[in-house]
């Protein structure tokens, strides 16, 4: 293998990118075994055709790692947080937004929310899954969070979302917490522009920061950057694009030691800002280690030119995309020991399992049964 090839797979194994249907079309095949691409995000353009087609979809994105220069199981992700965001349809069970975790106010109750809702990502073969949200819900005409949060304070937020995190861990998915540092408080959703915040470090460390600093302390192994713009911290960069919040932040005051996710590089926030190869580019250099590309099909390719070519010119270190190969592997290594999905008949147990519709609608009422927060399913 050329150096420049196998530069190109070190860089391809620190990108999260998605597909475009129900199924792997042959050029996707191809780029992903070719660029050792690291991981896949599903969306419910992929999901729609039941348990069994998301279960052999995982596995057949799974089976590509024979045929690539690591052998490393692919991370596969989903955005299920429950209620507005949750991708896949019945029979996976139809669990409520956060918010109705956050009125209940029991970590037992957080804990079997996200253990049961991982059992049925992971028997179909779904590893990852980008949640909790831990922002808090400060600004009540933030409609971007809403429901999605626990809380309007730090507290129940941190605390809650600690236990979400465990949960997903015991059921063998590895959690996401999000967005760093902090999207309760916006007004812009940054899908669609950059959100500027006149908040300082001060104001953020007395509040926003505080469920990161409870859930980094749960075992977590993944956080995601937002794409907001905090002048007063970094009068340049966004989050996501800045050492100051990255580096210095997280990695550095609050100790943060495992991996930093950016959000989908494609938003609105970002694109209509900067040029697809300055994002990537910059994401890496301030201290992300997994570029996440979700729906535009030629990012992942100009990503890992861009960041090549930065190489090559002495723009980024080598040690840099060297280190994050290595750190998505140990992951891997870590978490993802049996990659595949269950049997059918396993997904048809435990996918819309009675006790996982009782807590959903328990929840929903407001009262948690005691027998359903001390079964296994």
């Amino acid at each position: 293998m050329s150096n420049s090839q196998n530069l190109r797979q070190s860089i391809g194994q620190q990108v999260i990118m998605g597909i475009e249907g129900l199924t792997l079309t042959e050029a996707e095949k191809t780029f992903i075994v070719d660029n050792n691409i690291g991981g896949i995000i599903l969306f419910r353009r992929n999901v729609e055709g039941g348990a069994e087609q998301v279960r052999d979809l995982c596995a057949s994105i799974q089976e590509l790692r024979h045929k690539m220069r690591d052998k490393a199981p692919f991370t596969i992700s989903i955005d299920m947080e429950g209620g507005r965001v949750h991708r896949l349809r019945p029979p996976f069970t139809q669990f409520p937004a956060l918010a109705h975790v956050g009125k209940i106010d029991s970590t037992s109750v957080a804990f079997r929310f996200a253990q049961m809702m991982g059992d049925e990502l992971r028997a179909v073969g779904i590893n990852l899954d980008f949640a909790p949200s831990i922002d808090i819900f400060s600004n009540p005409a933030n409609t971007v969070i809403g429901d999605r949060a626990l809380g309007t304070t730090a507290e129940p937020v941190g605390r809650l979302g600690s236990a979400l995190v465990r949960g997903y861990i015991k059921a063998g998915v590895i959690p996401c917490a999000k967005h760093f540092p902090g999207h309760g408080d916006t007004l812009i959703d940054s899908h669609h522009g950059l959100p500027v915040e006149q908040k300082t470090l001060e104001e953020l460390e007395a509040f926003e920061l505080e469920p990161f600093k409870k859930v980094i302390r749960a075992r977590l192994d993944l956080i995601m950057a937002a794409h907001i713009r905090y002048p007063k911290i970094d009068p340049e960069w966004p989050a996501t694009l800045s050492e100051i919040f990255l580096k210095k932040l997280l990695r550095e005051k609050m100790r943060y030691r495992e991996l930093i996710i950016t959000d989908d590089l494609d938003m609105g926030a970002l694109k209509q800002n900067y040029p697809k190869p300055v994002i990537a580019v910059r994401a890496l250099k301030a201290g992300c280690n997994i570029l996440l590309y979700c729906n535009e099909t030629d990012s992942p390719p100009i990503a890992i030119d861009a960041v090549e070519k930065a190489v090559r010119d002495g723009e980024l270190e080598l040690s840099v995309v060297e280190d994050n190969c290595a750190r998505m592997l140990n992951l891997k290594k870590a978490n993802l020991a049996h990659p595949e999905p269950k049997s059918m008949s396993d997904v048809s147990r435990i996918v819309g399992h009675p006790d996982h519709l009782r807590l959903a609608q328990s929840i929903l009422a407001g009262s948690v049964p005691a027998d359903l927060l001390n079964q296994t399913t």
